[in-house]
């Protein structure tokens, strides 16, 4: 089967996934996912925990969490650069920038979705959340402004890696909640989303996630009904659940 990659919108992480399966080339599927309504409970066979993004691999497995889908969308891509064979130095750097991307930075901007989500109307708690998830992210965004200088991927390469996928898709939250302006605090990251906005499959991630249809290079394969999919057997259970 062709993987299928299912997307959260709006403005979900899970727009790397799709960004790495446009920069990989090869045949895949979408199924989108609507996060601020009803979920379908179909999915659930796919991720119990109901987040994305999720994957279904050609051979039918489900994969869950953008570090793992990530990583098999780069090791499938090592020709392209996307990733690099297992067990090399650049490899391990690669592991090491997602790890950051998907702990360190996702983690910063907690609060400021916790706002988002919950509606508070307490003053101090809103002030509370906003002040604690902006210097949380002020500092991540000093990490990232002084990485970039000089290079022009996170890896320092030649060419972009899955790990540029992702942090384009949470590098925007800054200004999506209002934090700052990237070209007026931190001009290596604005010139670096800026760069990336402009790439082909960015642009089509983007027009994907907005209005659910985009053309891209040929080998997104239309979006698929959930109900028709043929669902994993059952849900994930642990070696140590198990035993």
């Amino acid at each position: 089967m062709k993987p299928v990659i299912f997307y959260g919108v709006p403005s979900g992480c899970s727009l790397a996934s799709v960004i790495a399966s446009e920069w990989l080339g090869q045949p895949y599927h979408l199924v989108r996912i609507e996060m601020m309504e009803q979920w379908p409970e179909q999915f659930a066979r796919v991720n119990p925990r109901m987040k994305t993004p999720a994957m279904l691999t050609a051979n039918g497995d489900s994969l869950t969490e953008s570090l793992a889908i990530l990583q098999h969308i780069g090791q499938r891509g090592v020709a392209q650069g996307l990733g690099f064979a297992p067990g090399t130095p650049d490899a391990d750097h690669l592991a090491s920038m997602l790890s950051y991307l998907v702990t360190d930075l996702f983690a910063a901007f907690a609060p400021l979705w916790k706002l988002y989500d919950a509606g508070t109307d307490d003053p101090t708690v809103k002030s509370v959340l906003r002040k604690y998830g902006e210097d949380a992210v002020r500092v991540e965004y000093a990490y990232l402004e002084s990485l970039l200088s000089g290079r022009e991927w996170l890896l320092g390469g030649a060419k972009p890696t899955v790990a540029d996928a992702y942090l384009y898709a949470i590098g925007r939250w800054a200004e999506y909640h209002n934090v700052f302006k990237l070209e007026d605090d931190y001009p290596n990251v604005a010139r670096y989303m800026r760069k990336l906005a402009g790439d082909p499959a960015v642009r089509f991630a983007l027009e994907i996630e907005k209005n659910g249809d985009a053309r891209g290079n040929g080998s997104f394969q239309g979006h698929l009904n959930i109900t028709q999919l043929d669902m994993p057997k059952a849900s994930f259970t642990s070696q140590a659940a198990a035993a």
